[in-house]
């Protein structure tokens, strides 16, 4: 047997980790994806992964955020290493010594006055206009989520004036 990513045989390991991500039905990306974690891994410790030590798993995380590897990254790195030492070795000990690194949450960018000005004169017409600023106006809805919620109907009176109501779902 020999694997997508090298044309170097497969270890017994490796063989082994691939079986049980079969039998579980991990797509072939994440069978690649977590075979390559595993080997970087490996790379790092300079030894087999079976071989591994908890000090080694802290030191691998602290050289991945020193190297400037962003949190998803460490993460999915973090699910194959506890896939490895959780199924395919049997060791939960030192799957729980893997920490998920949060990441940060990020602020909407919050538009000036001039530069909602700006976005509104943009606007080819009338219409364009009225449904940028309706979905300004809705609450909780104007910061960075669509606002999918609203329902009009037909412009009333004189003015053309524009209802929205809040729908349910």
């Amino acid at each position: 047997m020999t694997s997508h990513l090298s044309p170097r045989p497969v270890t017994a390991l490796r063989a082994r980790m691939i079986e049980d991500m079969t039998v579980r039905g991990f797509t072939e990306e994440t069978r690649n994806d977590y075979v390559r974690h595993v080997r970087a891994f490996a790379a790092f410790i300079r030894r087999p992964p079976d071989t591994a030590t908890a000090e080694d798993l802290r030191r691998f995380q602290l050289h991945q955020r020193q190297s400037g590897m962003q949190p998803p990254s460490i993460n999915n790195s973090v699910s194959a290493l506890r896939f490895f030492f959780t199924t395919t070795l049997d060791r939960p000990d030192l799957a729980r010594r893997l920490t998920v690194v949060r990441e940060p949450l990020r602020l909407p960018a919050v538009l000036s006055v001039e530069e909602v000005t700006l976005l509104l004169q943009a606007a080819p017409g009338a219409k364009y206009k009225a449904a940028l600023g309706t979905a300004g106006a809705c609450p909780g809805e104007g910061r960075g989520r669509r606002p999918t919620c609203l329902r009009g109907g037909r412009a009333q009176g004189r003015r053309h004036r524009l209802r929205a109501h809040a729908a349910a779902g």
